[in-house]
C-alpha cells in the first residue's frame, strides 16, 4: 500500500530524482565503532582474527521512502605478515532508488612502539545504482518534469580510496577517504539525477579501564562531504564484565542514539542501537533502528585482547 508522504519529504525525493545536482551522501551508522572498515580500508585485518560483521538499519520508521541499510563485511589479517584483507556489501535504499556497493579492502601495518601499529588501506568499489519512479506515489500525473524521468537500471561506477589508522588494544584514530572518484549519474535525457562526492572521515576512540569490572569507551566521527553539513558523532559506551556494554551517543543537530550490546560468547558479538531525531523530522517517525551482529572466527594462533571494543 502507497502510503502518503509529508510535503517536504515530496519535495526531497522530486529533488533527488530531477535535474537538480545533489552530493550522494555515504551510508548513516549509529554503530560506527564496530563497523569501522566501512569508513576506512586500513581497518582491515587490525582485530587479528577472522571478523564478519552483519548490519541492518531502518532509519526514521514510520516514514514512507526513508533510508534501509544492509551490510555484510569480512576481513582478516594474512598469517605471519603485515598484511591484511576484506570484502564488504552494502545495499542503500531510499525512496525510488536501490544503491549496491561491492568493496575490496587492503592493508599494511607497520609496528611502531608502544604497541601501535600504523596501518595504510587502498579501498576498491564497484556500485549499482537503481532508479524505479513507479514506486513514487505520484499525486498530478501531468507533472512534466515526472514524466520526462527515465529509469535507471543497475548503472555501474568504479571507485577507490585511501586510509591510515593508528590503533593499539587500547586506543585508535585514523583518517581516510573511502571514494576518491565524483562520479555523475545520468538518466536518458542526460539531466543528473545524483552526484557521488568525496567524503572526508576523521575517527578516534580509546578504552579506559574503570576497575577490574568496568571498562569505558569514548568514540568519535567526523563525516565532511560537499553539499552538506559537516556530520560529527560522539557516544560513551561503558562495558561490565567483559559482556554487557550500554551507552549513549549525540549526532550534532540530528539525534541521540541508545546503544547496548552483549557479547554471547567469545566468538559473537551482538549489539543494538535506536536514534530518536532532535529535528523537527521526528513529528513524522518513531525513531531509527540498527542491529548488528559480529563473528570472530580464532584458530589457535589468534591472539587477541579481550574485548577489543572496536
Amino acid at each position: 500500500m502507497k502510503l502518503f508522504l509529508p510535503r517536504y519529504f515530496l519535495l526531497f525525493i522530486s529533488f533527488l530524482t530531477s535535474t537538480v545536482v545533489l552530493s550522494q551522501q555515504d551510508s548513516q551508522y549509529s554503530q560506527y565503532m564496530y563497523n569501522t572498515v566501512a569508513v576506512n580500508p586500513a581497518y582491515a585485518g587490525s582485530r587479528g582474527v577472522t571478523s564478519i560483521f552483519l548490519m541492518h538499519r531502518n532509519q526514521w520508521v514510520g516514514l514512507d521512502g526513508a533510508p534501509v541499510t544492509n551490510v555484510f563485511s569480512v576481513n582478516k589479517s594474512v598469517a605471519n605478515s603485515a598484511l591484511g584483507y576484506g570484502i564488504s556489501v552494502v545495499n542503500d535504499r531510499i525512496g525510488v532508488s536501490d544503491d549496491n556497493t561491492v568493496s575490496a579492502d587492503v592493508s599494511y601495518s607497520i609496528p611502531l612502539a608502544a604497541s601501535y601499529k600504523l596501518s595504510f588501506g587502498i579501498k576498491a568499489s564497484a556500485n549499482w545504482l537503481s532508479v524505479d519512479y513507479s514506486r513514487m506515489t505520484i499525486r498530478d500525473p501531468n507533472d512534466i518534469i515526472l514524466s520526462q524521468q527515465n529509469e535507471i537500471d543497475n548503472q555501474f561506477s568504479p571507485n577507490v580510496g585511501v586510509g591510515v589508522y593508528l590503533h593499539s588494544n587500547k586506543n585508535y584514530v585514523g583518517v581516510s577517504i573511502p571514494h576518491f572518484l565524483e562520479t555523475k549519474r545520468y538518466d536518458d535525457n542526460i539531466s543528473s539525477t545524483a552526484n557521488d562526492k568525496m567524503h572526508f572521515y576523521f575517527i578516534a576512540g580509546s578504552v579506559f579501564d574503570l576497575n577490574s569490572d568496568w571498562k569505558f569507551k569514548p568514540a568519535l566521527l567526523t563525516k565532511l562531504v560537499q553539499g552538506a553539513p559537516l556530520q560529527i558523532d560522539v557516544s560513551a559506551n561503558f562495558l561490565f564484565n567483559d559482556k554487557f556494554t550500554f551507552g549513549a551517543g549525540y549526532r550534532f543537530n540530528a539525534a541521540v542514539t541508545a546503544l547496548v550490546g552483549f557479547q554471547v560468547t567469545k566468538a559473537w558479538q551482538i549489539g543494538y542501537a535506536y536514534d530518536a531525531e532532535t529535528t523537527r523530522l521526528a513529528n513524522y517517525n518513531s525513531g531509527s533502528h540498527e542491529i548488528f551482529l559480529r563473528l570472530e572466527l580464532f584458530s589457535k594462533y589468534d591472539k587477541i585482547v579481550s574485548p577489543r571494543f572496536f
